[in-house]
């Protein structure tokens, strides 16, 4: 009646125990574990570069995809699409949501728990609605932003021009003024004489 929540492989579990290692070690265990910018976040593909914990990320989260589709989808038109893996917006969310479902299933109490359910899976499901509507509910469809997409890489060499102007004008203004520049003076022509005092011209 009720499946239970997909867990991680065993590779996706050690990096989250190292985080926790991280965030709640000793000084000497997270020594060990190195700096905590530097370790993969399973919530965040894109920060895992091992290739067997990126296949395990991926098999994760499929079988969390499947899950939840099974488990809180009665209308069809919030399904996730089983093109997922060719949304990257979606595989950002999902991991998210995968991550924290995984963390409300082991606290102690049910208020994380009841926040998911509240909070963010009606939130997820709704950018879902929003940001696919139903372009990929029986089909997968090409990404209709590709175009624009194509002509804002095209034009990165001009936004460059722009932010080192900007960069090089904003460096020319914190710079102290050139001693060694004289300051222009002004010459009488035509045989007139300045009174140097006054500056009276005669």
């Amino acid at each position: 009646m009720a499946r239970p929540f997909p867990a991680p492989g065993p590779l996706i579990v050690h990096a989250y125990r190292e985080l926790d290692i991280a965030l709640n070690g000793d000084d000497a265990a997270r020594r060990a574990v190195g700096h905590p910018s530097k370790l993969p976040r399973p919530w965040d593909p894109g920060s895992i570069d091992d290739p067997p914990m990126r296949a395990e990320l991926w098999e994760w989260l499929e079988a969390v995809v499947e899950w939840v589709n099974s488990e809180h989808v009665w209308d069809p038109s919030y399904l996730v699409p089983p093109c997922w893996p060719a949304h990257p917006h979606l595989i950002h969310e999902i991991a998210v949501l995968a991550d924290q479902r995984r963390k409300a299933g082991q606290a102690i109490a049910s208020d994380a728990l009841e926040e998911w359910h509240r909070y963010a899976l009606p939130a997820f499901f709704d950018r879902r609605k929003t940001r696919l509507r139903t372009a990929c509910d029986s089909r997968h469809h090409d990404w209709p932003a590709r175009p624009a997409h194509v002509r804002f890489q095209d034009a990165h060499d001009h936004r460059c021009r722009h932010y080192t102007g900007d960069v090089d004008h904003h460096r020319q203004l914190l710079q102290p003024p050139d001693q060694t520049q004289q300051t222009p003076r002004l010459h009488v022509v035509d045989g007139h004489r300045v009174d140097p005092l006054t500056g009276e011209v005669y």
